[in-house]
């Protein structure tokens, strides 16, 4: 069994896989755009961040009603638990369903059907994170959190995703105030494609707890300096990071340096359908492309829980967990 692990960076749209997705188009009468599994994904090459988007919300189009989302969330979690993880914090993004007619409360009541059982089932904690689009116009997203507020006993923070350039964090200032008003966590996508200086609006201005993706902040020393000394959490994406062209090759991934500056990382997988692997898959690629060793891997492993939104006592049992497995194979 691999070694215990949080996931911390996962979007529940970006596990549909191929042959989910022709399953659910069927059942709603719908035809995909290729003519099968194989040719879909050969579709996987993308040049950047918005030639994946691309393809992405036009595979999304198959969630229809909430037995959609629950098969979506189930499928997920069956991987996650061969993958390690004993804890998920999973985003949505409700925007992308509303806005093409699907109620908040089908995306939310699908989703959760499938995380009430996850403890019981594979020993996994749960929670959601309602994600803003940074390419829609912020009074959407402040419409979205209030429509959100019968929901918000499964909904433990609020994030920022979706096209970067051009689209900065403090376009969203007022949003996330009035989920920290709320009593949500925040966190944010912030300087994978975007600088450095999103980063800081993510920190200084929407309040993020945690930032992620956030390779880019080596560009800038002092933001560095910065989430050393506040131990401020990473959400690295490898695998994702290359298949977007934001790191050439995995053998050039920042990670490393990330870790040696003294940064609170984290290894997640993002969009796992997309982009190759699931998070233990990023983690044995770390081992197999840069050399990180057992003890490298199994502080990511220990980042993972302190990182996350758990009290306190459960970090301290999930860490004791990493600690007590023999290896992080």
């Amino acid at each position: 069994m691999p070694i215990p692990k949080a996931e911390l960076h996962i979007h529940i749209e970006g596990t549909l896989e191929p042959e989910l997705a022709f399953t659910l188009a069927h059942r709603n009468g719908l035809t995909l755009p290729h003519t099968d599994v194989d040719a879909l994904k050969r579709a996987y090459s993308f040049t950047d961040l918005q030639s994946f988007l691309d393809l992405y919300y036009a595979l999304m189009d198959v969630l229809r009603t909430e037995a959609d989302f629950t098969d979506l969330a189930r499928a997920y979690l069956d991987r996650a638990a061969q993958q390690g993880v004993r804890h998920a914090e999973i985003f949505f993004d409700p925007q992308a369903h509303t806005n093409r007619g699907i109620s908040l409360d089908t995306v939310i009541h699908g989703l959760t059907a499938a995380l009430a059982t996850s403890q019981d089932t594979h020993g996994i904690s749960t929670t959601l994170i309602l994600c803003f689009l940074r390419d829609r116009p912020a009074t959407e997203a402040l419409d979205t959190l209030h429509q959100a507020r019968p929901h918000l006993d499964h909904i433990s923070a609020v994030g920022l995703d979706s096209a970067e350039i051009d689209n900065p964090p403090e376009n969203f200032t007022e949003v996330f105030a009035a989920a920290r008003d709320l009593g949500l966590h925040r966190v944010a996508h912030a300087g994978e494609e975007g600088p450095a200086s999103y980063i800081w609006q993510a920190l200084n201005l929407l309040g993020a707890e945690r930032i992620d993706h956030g390779i880019r902040c080596l560009d800038d020393t002092d933001l560095v300096s910065h989430l050393a000394t506040t131990q401020t959490p990473l959400t690295v994406c490898p695998l994702s990071n290359v298949r977007l062209r934001a790191v050439p090759t995995l053998d050039q991934h920042p990670l490393p340096a990330l870790m040696d500056a003294g940064l609170l990382v984290t290894v997640n997988s993002d969009d796992p359908s997309y982009f190759g692997g699931y998070v233990h898959d990023n983690y044995q690629a770390l081992h197999t492309h840069l050399g990180l060793d057992a003890t490298q891997l199994r502080q990511l492993a220990r980042n993972s829980f302190t990182a996350s939104f758990l009290p306190p006592e459960r970090k301290a049992q999930l860490i004791a967990e990493v600690d007590a497995h023999p290896d992080p194979w």
